[in-house]
């Protein structure tokens, strides 16, 4: 066992002589380790270290962490590989992460499920209620907010807002400078400013994009790039301010927040992706997402930075259904109805915002399953483009980060999917326990 654990180990052991000799549930992330809970800690670490070894080895990611916690406690947490394939830079444990999609559940739909707790939203109302522009679409007045968030609207998966702002692979002046000019406040790289009525032009255009007219399963993030502006306004202050007052900070997020280089921060920030094409530099410090980048870096379907540990205390808040730290953050009502499959019958496994198992998931091998086919009915979480994956599960209280940069040194790199890194990496964990259910005495 790495010795950063072996340093908690009497904690944990004194904490769990005072629940009588039995592991107990805590409210708020503390340090652990697999012993307390029956798991062979040689045999977990083992594992885990070999598929993440091959992982390196394939070029599937030139590093990458895991985090695990049970029952509140953090029983394991590693990192492997360095930040780039010239292994420079190790990576550690308390680096920062371009989360990607992973955003969706960290940043607009805790702010979305505060503000239906609190009678401000409605799901079953038409989004148009809230977002005037639709009011006046045919195929989108009718909308539900409940069919926006679970991907069940029919909306287009994704709009390349980058094609507007270019011409013949040259940026348009008019929309892109290379300096901060009145005009141009929105920075999105290191001297590059977008000017700032570009964002009014992306909402036309979603506006105007088409709607399919078949209502089934088809995951679109299109509808996050205006979640901010409504939480703004039915919030009462900018959206980054309303998570950072009503999450982040009193759970102790310290790290979680947009555009890290423009902030100051001790973490080290791992990079994404080699721009060829619109910053021609490694994209380090700034969103990988072209769509968040030209909103200034904050959106709500990509541009969350963060580490392990503050998206477990997330998951953790999700998995308590809505208390953290001995604070309730919204109603356990209103976590079991964003958590819960919301269209079955139309074969969409999606909870509202959140990612649930496939249906029928623990009929499947582990290598047609998504995520590891062990994972309670109940389960929910995220994944992201850049290689992240938040996974937490109520049944067996389990909570699962793994991140990583697989976008390094481009994005045609998927060896992290087929080699089902993160599902197999889960897999470990669930076997683990139900090695010591197993071998438990009647």
């Amino acid at each position: 066992m790495p010795n950063h654990l072996k340093v908690f180990t009497l904690l944990c052991c004194l904490l769990t002589l005072m629940g009588n000799g039995q592991p107990s549930f805590h409210n708020r992330l503390i340090p652990g380790n697999p012993e307390t809970f029956g798991i062979d800690s040689v045999e977990v670490y083992s594992k885990v270290d070999s598929i993440m070894k091959a992982g390196i080895r394939a070029d599937a990611f030139p590093g990458a962490q895991v985090l695990v916690a049970k029952s509140g406690q953090i029983i394991f947490h590693q990192a492997y590989g360095f930040h780039t394939y010239d292994s420079l830079q190790s990576v550690r444990p308390d680096d920062l992460y371009d989360l990607a999609s992973v955003t969706k559940i960290m940043g607009p739909i805790p702010a979305i499920m505060k503000l239906v707790d609190e009678g401000k939203l409605r799901l079953d109302l038409p989004l148009s209620t809230y977002w005037r522009p639709w009011r006046h679409r045919s195929d989108k007045k009718d909308l539900t907010l409940r069919e926006v968030l679970a991907h069940q609207a029919g909306l287009v998966p994704y709009i390349v807002f980058l094609n507007r702002a270019m011409k013949d692979g040259t940026l348009k002046h008019r929309f892109i400078r290379r300096e901060r000019q009145e005009k141009f406040q929105l920075q999105a790289y290191q001297n590059v400013y977008v000017r700032d009525r570009f964002i009014k032009k992306m909402y036309r255009i979603i506006n105007r994009s088409e709607v399919k007219e078949e209502k089934k399963y088809l995951y679109s993030g299109l509808a996050f790039l205006i979640f901010p502006e409504i939480i703004a306004r039915f919030g009462g202050m900018p959206y980054e301010t309303y998570l950072q007052q009503n999450f982040y900070i009193p759970m102790g997020c310290s790290t979680l927040g947009f555009n890290p280089s423009l902030r100051e921060t001790t973490n080290v920030i791992v990079p994404t992706e080699m721009d060829t094409v619109y910053r021609r530099a490694l994209t380090s410090g700034w969103v990988h997402d072209e769509n968040a980048s030209l909103m200034g870096g904050i959106s709500g379907n990509a541009g969350l930075f963060g580490t392990a540990l503050d998206l477990a205390k997330m998951m953790q808040l999700y998995q308590n259904y809505g208390t953290y730290g001995n604070k309730r953050y919204f109603s356990e009502a209103i976590v079991q109805e964003f958590t819960r499959v919301q269209f079955p019958e139309n074969d969409n496994r999606r909870g509202l915002g959140f990612d649930k198992p496939e249906l029928q998931n623990d009929t499947f091998a582990l290598a047609d399953a998504y995520p590891s086919p062990l994972t309670g009915k109940s389960s929910f979480g995220h994944s992201g483009f850049t290689g992240t994956f938040v996974w937490a599960d109520p049944e067996n209280q389990l909570v699962f980060i793994f991140l990583s940069n697989r976008v390094f040194p481009t994005r045609e790199n998927r060896n992290l999917y087929t080699l089902n890194i993160r599902t197999s990496l889960q897999q470990v964990f669930y076997e683990a326990l139900l090695k010591k259910e197993s071998l438990r005495p009647d």
